[in-house]
């Protein structure tokens, strides 16, 4: 049976030893999480390969235009025939006028969709290309988690990647591996 002295004793002899290896030093701490943060729209505007969509876009843009433009110009010319018409000649041009006119409507829809169509694609791409430079930088750099500094509310610039991640977008996109 133990006695209540040799119990006191064992409860001082713990608390010492607690003591003793409190103020030796020894860390018992998780390792340190490491954190980056990146600003996507900023990657996303001066990466290459939005660019060069961006171009692209913009040419088949002016061209559909240029189409829709001569739609219209043959529309004012029915028009434009039509006022000189006696009156029993001008419904059957107001039929051609018609039928342009849902040509056109037809034509504005088809390039809306198309054109929309292929910038989400483009876009998809692009981001893509991004996750995937943000992921093996994140990896190899070792980091724990990066965020896209859009959601934070502050940040201290010492976590900011971006111009990190644009270089490795430019290198990949230069050799050819976006």
């Amino acid at each position: 049976m133990i006695t209540r002295s040799f119990y006191k004793l064992l409860c001082c002899i713990g608390l010492v030893a607690i003591f003793v290896i409190a103020s030796s030093g020894i860390s018992y701490a998780a390792p340190k999480e490491r954190f980056a943060t990146v600003d996507i729209g900023k990657v996303f505007d001066e990466y290459e390969e939005t660019k060069k969509y961006d171009t692209e876009f913009q040419t088949e843009g002016k061209q559909k235009q240029e189409e829709r433009d001569a739609i219209v110009h043959q529309i004012r010319r029915l028009r434009d025939e039509q006022a000189l018409l006696a009156e029993d000649a001008k419904q059957e041009k107001q039929n051609a006028i018609d039928a342009k006119m849902k040509e056109l409507e037809a034509f504005d829809n088809e390039v809306r969709k198309t054109l929309g169509e292929k910038r989400n694609k483009a876009v998809r791409e692009v981001f893509q290309d991004i996750e995937n430079v943000i992921t093996q930088y994140g990896e190899r750099k070792g980091f724990d988690i990066i965020f896209n500094d859009r959601a934070l509310l502050y940040k201290s610039k010492q976590f900011d990647v971006t111009n990190d991640i644009l270089t490795e977008l430019s290198n990949r996109y230069k050799k050819g591996k976006h």
